[in-house]
């Protein structure tokens, strides 16, 4: 007997999602908080950590590290959050909750994978709709598509990732209005754009806000949460495993949120960084660069997998994607230092 045999022919035609090796490398590929802890901090942390009891199950869906996650991200008065082993255990609950017979999921494309990857997971309809040339959004035609096509989910990355776009608020707020299912607002870079709709909550009954610590600092912990109306949250949180959420997750995030102002200063580094490296970019010939309000930029130039690999000899590691996107490599920005190091290696490659 094969696999072959017994397994969904969806499944068997997707490929796992690749995550390169990168000991060694500077490492651009994955839009991390490339600053550490400071040292003391982190003695102070491991302290906190070697009194977790390991022993013990975790505590379902804590509710210490909900009321200070509310708290600190200023969730409105009267809203829940789900916490998820990252935001991708988030976005399968979801398309678990809501994959009913013929339900569909649309987002605009191209977009997060995980997105189009839970679908297929759930048996979902995946409705992808294209972007503008320049990866703007096309608000008409989205509506248009989704009266058309009725989905039970929506997914909007705000900003965009792969191509840092933050859509106009204006639009979102049509396509929210617009909406027959639930749109989740996929704020994973919300630190570094500045904006947010967390605020929106209670205005808009099919609301979700989905957010992840990952980009702030923590990727290495695996947290996320959602945040809307309890209606929604009890229901999803049916969905959820039961320990999603470990003791060495819970007990990190927790000492770690509770000193956000560490985090967001980190952020507003990695802003001034961001000015820089573009225009660094820029300056490049034979480089388009399309701009950015998270933390990486979306590059096009002549022969996208010459340039990868001449890079990844040099010791710099980026993000080569699909290709959708004719030519292109999306670079995080690191610290002044790598950044350096990608310039260079760069106009060595081009």
């Amino acid at each position: 007997m094969k696999p072959q045999d017994l397994m969904r022919p969806e499944i068997l035609a997707m490929s796992a999602y690749a995550v390169p090796h990168a000991a060694g490398m500077v490492k651009l590929d994955a839009m991390e908080n490339p600053y550490s802890l400071p040292p003391a901090l982190r003695r102070e942390l491991a302290e906190r950590l070697a009194g977790v009891e390991l022993n013990r199950y975790p505590e379902p869906n804590p509710a210490r590290l909900r009321q200070l996650i509310t708290k600190k991200m200023c969730v409105p008065a009267g809203m829940e959050i789900l916490l998820g082993n990252g935001s991708d255990d988030l976005i399968q609950i979801l398309t678990l909750a809501l994959s009913r017979p013929g339900a569909a999921l649309m987002y605009p494309s191209p977009t997060f994978v995980m997105y189009s990857m839970n679908a297929a997971f759930t048996g979902m309809r995946a409705i992808a709709v294209p972007l503008r040339d320049d990866f703007s959004l096309d608000g008409d035609a989205f509506i248009a598509r989704m009266r058309a096509e009725r989905p039970a989910l929506v997914f909007l990355a705000y900003p965009n990732n792969p191509t840092g776009v933050l859509y106009p608020r204006e639009e979102v707020l049509r396509i929210i209005a617009a909406a027959p299912g639930i749109v989740v607002l996929d704020e994973a870079y919300h630190v570094f754009a500045g904006e947010t709709f967390m605020q929106e909550l209670p205005r808009f009954a099919n609301l979700l806000v989905l957010r992840t610590v990952s980009k702030l600092g923590l990727a290495g912990i695996r947290l996320g949460y959602l945040a809307g109306r309890p209606e929604w949250i009890e229901q999803l949180n049916k969905v959820r495993q039961v320990y999603n959420i470990n003791v060495l997750t819970e007990a990190a995030a927790f000492f770690v949120l509770e000193r956000l102002e560490l985090l967001e200063a980190q952020a507003a580094e990695i802003r001034v960084e961001r000015e820089r490296l573009g225009a660094a970019l820029a300056a490049l010939p034979a480089v388009t660069v399309f701009p950015s309000r998270a933390n990486f930029f979306l590059v096009r130039v002549e022969d996208a997998e010459r340039t990868f690999d001449a890079l990844s000899r040099q010791g710099v590691l980026v993000r080569k994607l699909h290709p959708g996107l004719a030519q292109c490599l999306r670079i995080t920005v690191g610290t002044p230092e790598e950044n350096r190091i990608l310039l260079k290696a760069l106009k060595e490659a081009l």
